[in-house]
């Protein structure tokens, strides 16, 4: 699951282009969205596509992107029980 994390918060750099945020900055369980990262709707866009490539897993309800993005943690969480890639 380490790996997985590591992983999710490289290519969140890469495909949100967060050019001054290193993977070492990014916590765990650090909130993605307001106070946190910052992160805004149409970086959230992007993380449903990025599921989409990276992992087979696709969002249809706005609701369950909500919970699944509230961290690394659970981004990973969900992604190692629901992953098809």
């Amino acid at each position: 699951m380490e790996a997985l994390k590591r992983e999710l918060k490289e290519r969140i750099i890469e495909v949100l282009n967060l050019e001054d945020i290193a993977v070492d900055d990014i916590q765990d369980n650090d909130p993605l969205f307001g106070d946190g990262l910052g992160l805004d709707s149409i970086d959230a866009l992007e993380l449903i596509v990025l599921m989409d490539k990276e992992y087979g897993i696709k969002l249809s309800d706005p609701k369950e992107g909500k919970s699944i993005f509230q961290s690394i943690e659970t981004m990973a969480q969900y992604i190692s029980e629901n992953r098809t890639k």
